[in-house]
């Protein structure tokens, strides 16, 4: 592989991790383990042999490995180094992981039968030895590959050791044929398999050494179902090899590496020594096989796992031949397990205390009860589809793309109804001895929970947020922006505030909402709550404002003048419930100049301002009180005027007959004395 230069860093160049460049004029064929992949540059430590792999949309990276590995040295992998956006080959922004870049070309071209058969020292040294010493060193780490497969083997040249490709890029196992992974993983979604175990790595080794032994692909031409059920029928070793003839010891190392049962495959540290691991055995009891199989459709079941395979992939006939009792009889008459039998029968029995017995969900949880009781290895089987717990976040995402189609939507719906359903739980509680079903159950609990929530920041939209911590935001708002950190949503909501179209309509819509609440802004869980139903779009404004304003405050951002102008024009109405003039208007004079700063806390204390409003109220409340206080006394003045003229009459009228009985007494004296 070509390596890498320190040369100068242009011009507004997007450096990942503050010191990583992408070259995406540089790619490189093959080397991302079947992901695009670029030359990388180190423009800060002068680091050479980097490349950059291209994270897809739809199947998020694998944050916890991406968070623990830079910080470890681990040899014989291609380690990842730092992980951040940059703009693609389209210049359209995308999510690269930065690791070291492959030694030599890949052991075989993706989905090709390595060039020759390998011999037996070769495969021992060359690649047994050297994959056993990293998946070790992995193990010690609490970390998976998920990814071992000859296209994603790299060699310097003939005769030096292996090392294994990047697997960091993508979820676990997502790209790996049924081929290489056991059954239980093969017959998932394929972003739905979860991290597994370092004994899953043991079996996609074991097969690739198989594969490189025999220099051919086994079981070519037969599609994953049809992989999955003969191994489930064969035993993957059986199925795998056949009747090929392969060195004694080769044969023996995979013999032990395909086991059945992870617990039962050999360790790397053990693997490091093959002589060793060639001498371990492990009893394992052989699947009971029935006398006469159990036809369901156009599949016959003969042992309790390929029953538990028939049932997870079609689960409507098999809901009902278990309810039916056709289950039961068959595992007793014909397999001879009345233990099986019993924990089958439970399952019914739970079935039928359900309160809600008719229902899909009933049937779904029988369903997923059964398979784990039947084979206790197998995933959470759901209406058609399987997935690991700890890949049900990578489905979602999956499973949600625009463009998915009929199946997709099928397949979401599905995954909603395992978590409305705490389906996790059910199945966890099945199968005991293979899990921890008070953490599942507590998982499961709390993801139902969350889709519950209402308003913006609930449902299953916070959930795929929660459940994928390197999910970027997927507002349409932010016009394709890379925002998967909290701190990057306010300069992407500044630049979106560019698009005149948008100012229409507030920066805060239900995925913005649900990706913040999921990021641990749990304060705003109320607003979040108020958005979805405001009572009048200015209060949905100020409800927006105080969410932007607060992560603004505790991520000590920067001023972001045109989304400050943006949130402005909309929340300027609800200066309306401001009763004085004088107060109104300066409040709206501060708001246009706190917008101009950028600082969205300043237009807040504007607009949200409870002592100012209570004495704005109170103000109003006394002009009021003093408005009807003048009305009463000029209503008792106005009331008050017809009774002083009625007063004034009589008294004008006593007047007039007083003076002229005195007039008429004047005559009268005057007469006599005459």
């Amino acid at each position: 592989m070509p390596e890498t230069s320190a040369d100068d860093a242009g011009a507004g160049e997007v450096l990942i991790g503050g010191a990583f460049a992408v070259d995406v004029a540089r790619p490189l064929a093959g080397a991302g383990g079947g992901l695009p992949a670029f030359v990388a540059h180190d423009r800060k430590g002068g680091r050479t042999g980097l490349m950059a792999v291209q994270v897809q949309p739809d199947a998020p990276a694998r944050a916890q490995a991406l968070n623990m590995l830079p910080q470890t040295q681990v040899d014989g992998v291609l380690s990842p180094l730092a992980h951040g956006p940059a703009p693609d080959a389209s210049g359209v922004p995308a999510w690269f992981v930065i690791c070291q870049a492959p030694p030599g070309p890949p052991l075989a071209a993706a989905g090709d039968a390595p060039a020759r058969p390998w011999g037996e020292a070769e495969l021992l040294d060359r690649l047994l030895r050297p994959a056993a010493h990293a998946l070790e060193q992995l193990q010690a780490c609490h970390a998976t590959h998920r990814a071992i497969r000859p296209d994603n083997l790299f060699r310097a040249g003939a005769g030096e050791p292996v090392m294994l490709g990047s697997a960091w890029a993508a979820p676990p196992a997502s790209l790996q044929p049924a081929l290489y992974e056991p059954p239980y993983a093969a017959m998932c979604l394929p972003c739905g398999r979860g991290d597994g175990s370092i004994a899953d790595d043991v079996y996609a080794l074991g097969v690739t050494l198989l594969v490189l032994a025999l220099g051919r692909l086994p079981m070519a031409g037969l599609d994953d179902a049809a992989i999955i059920r003969r191994k489930l029928e064969m035993g993957s070793f059986a199925a795998l090899a056949g009747d090929e003839r392969l060195p004694p010891a080769i044969a023996d190392l995979v013999r032990g590496m395909l086991a059945e049962d992870p617990e039962h495959r050999p360790p790397p540290a053990l693997l490091a020594d093959p002589a060793t691991a060639r001498a371990r055995r492990v009893a394992a009891r052989p699947p009971r096989r029935a006398q006469r199989p159990l036809e369901m459709g156009p599949q016959a079941a003969w042992t309790a796992r390929t029953l538990a395979y028939a049932l997870a992939t079609d689960p409507d006939r098999g809901g009902r031949l278990l309810r039916s009792g056709s289950v039961d009889r068959w595992i007793r008459r014909s397999l001879g397990d009345s233990q099986l039998a019993a924990r089958l029968e439970e399952a019914v029995r739970l079935r039928a205390t359900d309160p809600d017995a008719e229902d899909q969900r009933a049937d779904g949880l029988l369903t997923a009860r059964a398979v784990a009781a039947l084979d206790p290895l197998a995933p959470l089987c759901w209406r058609g589809i399987a997935v690991w717990p700890d890949g049900l976040g990578p489905a979602i995402v999956a499973a949600g793309t625009a463009g998915g189609g009929e199946a997709g939507t099928e397949v979401a719906d599905a995954l909603q109804q395992v978590v409305a359903a705490e389906a996790v739980a059910a199945w966890a509680a099945a199968r005991p001895d293979r899990c921890d079903p008070l953490i599942l159950r507590a998982d499961a609990h709390q993801h139902r929970m969350l889709q519950r929530l209402r308003g913006w920041g609930g449902g299953m939209t916070r959930l795929r947020y929660t459940l994928n911590p390197l999910l970027a935001c997927r507002s349409r708002m932010l016009d394709g922006r890379m925002v998967v950190r909290l701190p990057e949503l306010l300069p992407a909501l500044e630049a979106a505030a560019a698009r005149q179209e948008l100012h229409g309509q507030l920066p805060v819509d239900r995925e913005i909402a649900a990706f913040v609440a999921a990021r641990g802004e749990l304060r705003a869980e109320g607003d979040l709550v108020a958005l979805a139903e405001p009572p009048r779009p200015e209060i949905a404004a100020v409800v927006a404002l105080r969410v932007l304003a607060r992560l603004q405050l505790r991520l000590n951002g920067e001023a972001v003048p045109a989304l400050a102008a943006w949130l402005a024009a909309l929340a300027a109405p609800a200066l309306a419930v401001w009763r004085n003039r004088d107060g109104r208007e300066r409040r709206e004079r501060a708001l246009a100049e706190a917008a101009q700063t950028g600082h969205l806390t300043a237009m807040l204390e504007v607009l949200d301002d409870p002592p100012a409003r209570a004495a704005d109220e109170r103000a109003l409340q006394e002009a009021l009180a003093a408005v009807q206080r003048i009305d009463a006394q000029l209503a008792q003045i106005a009331a008050g005027g017809p009774a002083r003229a009625d007063a004034a009459r009589r008294i004008g009228q006593e007047a007039v007959a007083c003076a002229g009985a005195v007039a008429l007494t004047i005559a009268t004296v005057a007469a006599v004395l005459g």
